[in-house]
C-alpha cells in the first residue's frame, strides 16, 4: 500500500474513533463540550475535580510557556520529549476526567431534588 494511502487510512480511522466514541465512551465532541461545564462545576465546588483540573491547567501552562523554548533550543529532540510526554499525559487526563464528569452529571441528573430514598 502506498505511504500516502496508509497515512490517509490511519487518519480516517483515528477520526472515526474520536468522533464516534467507538470504545463505548462519549465522543470527543461531547467531551470537549463537557469541559467548560466541568470547570464551572469544579469552581463552584459541586464537582470534586479540583486537583485534577489544577494539574491539567499547570500542564497546559507548561507546554505553552515561552520558558519551555530553552530546552528545545538546547537539546532539540530531547527537549521536545518532555513536551510530548506532557501532551500525552494531558490528553489522557482530559479524556479520562471528562468521561468521569459526564458520568457524574448523569448520576446527579438521575436523582430528583427533594426525593427521599429509603
Amino acid at each position: 500500500m502506498p505511504r500516502t494511502l496508509q497515512r490517509t487510512a490511519a487518519f480516517t480511522a483515528l477520526a472515526k474513533a474520536l468522533v464516534s466514541g467507538s470504545r463505548g465512551g462519549p465522543s470527543i465532541g461531547k467531551r470537549l463540550a463537557a469541559l467548560p461545564r466541568m470547570l464551572k462545576a469544579t469552581a463552584k465546588g459541586q464537582y470534586d475535580g479540583g486537583l485534577r483540573v489544577a494539574m491539567m491547567a499547570a500542564a497546559t501552562a507548561y507546554v505553552v510557556s515561552p520558558i519551555d523554548v530553552i530546552p528545545e533550543a538546547m537539546f532539540l529532540v530531547f527537549g521536545l520529549a518532555d513536551d510530548a510526554v506532557m501532551i500525552t499525559w494531558l490528553a489522557g487526563t482530559v479524556l479520562a476526567e471528562t468521561q468521569r464528569f459526564i458520568e457524574w452529571e448523569k448520576q446527579r441528573d438521575a436523582v430528583l431534588p427533594g426525593s427521599v430514598v429509603g
